[in-house]
């Protein structure tokens, strides 16, 4: 529904490649999923392994971008256990997910296809405001959430970005700092 959104807003179109940091917020913005990748401490043979998990993430509800990405998280899931270990974590999202990609005939690994990916440390949001704010992010845009078992102990998290990547044309990855990410307006 949020994409139907974006289109009555007439928010369809991806920023200029040349404005690194507002096309990587307009990525996380318009994605609602992406693949958290953590160090396995599972057993061996995967224990010190990378692994990659799909999370549904929000980065604030539609038109209210914070660039922050947001999960809900339950200890049951194994990249939390990783988590646990070793906080540090990359979370790749691509413009794939939306229809944007495959209405300009662009493959998943065309550059085209712009993608940005966050390093950065998981952390428990604390109740108060930011809690409020990831509830609402999170659940605006993926309703079912409400409705997970209790019993499963949800709680908020989010991703504290030390580096960012983009790869949204030919040339090689671009690199986008914290700063100008956080100050750009997706």
């Amino acid at each position: 529904m949020w994409r139907l959104v974006w289109l009555l807003a007439g928010v369809t179109a991806i920023p200029p490649h040349q404005e690194t940091a507002r096309v990587a917020r307009f990525v996380a913005h318009m994605c609602d999923w992406g693949a958290l990748a953590t160090i396995s401490t599972q057993d061996p043979p995967m224990r010190g392994q990378p692994f990659a998990n799909v999370f549904s993430v929000s980065d604030g509800a539609v038109g209210k971008s914070s660039g922050v990405p947001y999960m809900y998280l339950t200890d049951l899931e194994i990249s939390v256990h990783d988590l646990k270990v070793n906080a540090n974590a990359s979370l790749t999202m691509s413009l794939a997910q939306t229809s944007y990609c495959k209405k300009q005939g662009y493959d998943p690994q065309d550059p085209l296809c712009a993608h940005v990916i966050f390093y950065g440390v998981v952390e428990k949001v604390q109740n108060g405001t930011e809690a409020d704010f990831a509830k609402t992010a999170l659940f605006s845009r993926h309703p079912e959430m409400a409705f997970w078992p209790v019993g499963h102990n949800w709680f908020f998290a989010k991703l504290n970005i030390i580096n960012i990547w983009l790869l949204d044309f030919f040339g090689g990855i671009k690199t986008v700092t914290p700063e100008d990410y956080f100050n750009a307006v997706p």
